[in-house]
């Protein structure tokens, strides 16, 4: 059995032929241009659906990442803050110890003394009520604007305006928070048993005349109940740098493995390209070749 084959099949496959080769050139100047492996999914679903789940861990890192440079800058404020008071504290200490010398101090050294343990202790106040970006960080999840508040009605009460227990945390993994917070009242104390009660005590004592040397137990005891709060602090930033260099190394294995997948071989779609390219010239020119007149060639 024999075929017939006229020039219109000739043609109709030879213009098949030809758009097959053009839509291999085409695909391949999408991939040199925009430097993607595929430019749908269903060009490769398996590969997108790998892409997709990277995309997807790569935007839940960028946030650990935002997380742990949001939880940094709470420590570190939290630790100067901390640090501030903590000198405040020694030079209170200081003071106390010279006004404690009732048989070299009159009245007006001791005055003196009250009027520099005022400053600190507004100094320290401010210390206490220090804040990142409109959140106070000794006041845990309280809104409040201020840890600490002066009682109206006993100027000498000082009151916590934070949330007993509650903590301020951010997640730095997917099974792993941190507390970036300090409790203000492990820190200064509240009400009557505060840092800044104290200092008032203290220059209550200096202006009516009694010894302030029992006083320095207290100051220590403030004094020992900060450093303690610092170094738990300090361990925390030191667990928030090791996830963000956990979270910095993730970054980059992501990103090579994304690449690996989605992105192409620039050098090697140039080498196909232009071994298309030369494969669509030859076509053409076999093409315009091969093809035999037809009766509509001769009647022009």
């Amino acid at each position: 059995m024999f075929s017939r084959v006229t020039s219109s099949t000739m043609t109709q496959s030879s213009l098949r032929n030809l758009q097959n080769n053009l839509s291999e050139l085409a695909r391949l100047q999408e991939q040199a241009t925009s430097q993607k492996a595929f430019a749908v999914p269903s060009e490769n679903p398996s590969a997108a659906a790998t892409t997709l789940g990277l995309h997807a861990e790569q935007r839940r890192n960028e946030q650990y990442a935002r997380n742990l440079n949001d939880g940094l800058a709470w420590v570190a404020t939290i630790d100067s803050a901390i640090s501030a008071s903590t000198s405040l504290m020694n030079r209170v200490r200081s003071l106390t110890v010279q006004g404690a010398n009732d048989g070299a101090l009159d009245a007006t050294a001791k005055e003196a003394i009250a009027v520099e343990l005022e400053g600190i202790r507004d100094e320290l106040l401010a210390q206490a009520n220090t804040s990142l970006l409109g959140r106070n960080v000794f006041a845990g999840t309280s809104n409040a604007g201020q840890a600490f508040t002066v009682d109206a009605a006993a100027p000498e009460q000082y009151v916590f305006t934070g949330i007993p227990g509650s903590e301020v945390t951010r997640r730095v993994a997917d099974n792993a928070t941190v507390r970036v917070d300090a409790d203000g009242a492990a820190v200064f104390g509240t009400g009557a048993d505060s840092a800044f009660a104290l200092i008032d005590q203290i220059v209550d004592d200096l202006r009516s005349g009694v010894n302030v040397g029992p006083r320095l137990e207290q100051i220590d005891e403030r004094i020992t109940a900060m450093l303690g709060t610092q170094a738990a602090v300090g361990a925390r930033q030191s667990q928030i740098e090791r996830a963000k260099e956990l979270t910095m190394d993730a970054s980059v294995s992501l990103e090579s493995r994304r690449a690996s997948v989605e992105d192409v071989d620039s050098v090697e779609v140039l080498v196909e390209l232009k071994a298309q390219e030369l494969v669509y010239q030859s076509a053409l020119a076999v093409t315009s070749r091969v093809l035999q007149p037809t009766l509509m060639d001769f009647l022009r």
